[in-house]
């Protein structure tokens, strides 16, 4: 059907044991903190928005060839985004990550300004977003962010690079994975 636009983003699925991993270093509820859930959790390259089907397909047909090697990423650190006054969201991170991980990111971004995306080049900074801070929950933000000092999980292998549909609904968002391309 013409006009129809989905809600998209590229990332790396995490798997289940990274996922569990992840879930039960995170307190179950924490006023004024809304966890991802479990099934969510990734870790995102690039946010696309809106995107129609026909724009989809072009996307889709760029990615094939993705050349990077497998690599694997720690989960390490923990942090707050902004880095500065009241955090919006409290993430994971992966260490320094891997060349090949910012390489990917590359490659990505080369794909889609080639085809008239206008990508938000700010710095890359990979991490796992594992809750949103609601207003009057920075308190609480703080109390997480220092339980998570000096954290550091497994490491896991990457060997391909999603493409999410993100369904907004009144229960939360769902993630649907709709291509992956294989390095």
């Amino acid at each position: 059907m013409a006009g129809m636009t989905k809600r998209l983003f590229f990332g790396v699925e995490l798997p289940e044991g990274v996922r569990t991993s992840i879930s039960k270093i995170v307190p179950k509820s924490v006023r004024g903190l809304r966890w991802v859930p479990h099934r969510n959790l990734h870790l995102t390259m690039r946010f696309l928005g809106d995107v129609g089907s026909e724009m989809e397909e072009k996307i889709v047909a760029s990615m094939g060839g993705v050349a990077v090697e497998r690599f694997t990423l720690p989960l390490e650190g923990a942090g707050a985004f902004p880095p500065r006054g009241r955090a919006k969201v409290l993430w994971i991170g992966v260490g320094h990550g891997h060349p090949s991980l910012f390489q990917l990111r590359q490659q990505l971004d080369d794909r889609l300004l080639a085809l008239g995306l206008d990508c938000d080049l700010r710095d890359f900074h990979p991490h796992v977003t594992v809750a949103r801070v609601d207003h009057g929950g920075e308190g609480s933000a703080r109390k997480v962010l220092k339980r998570l000092e000096g954290f550091e999980g497994p490491v896991f292998r990457v060997d391909a690079l999603s493409l999410f549909e993100s369904q907004l609904s009144s229960e939360g968002a769902r993630y649907q994975v709709l291509e992956r391309f294989r390095f």
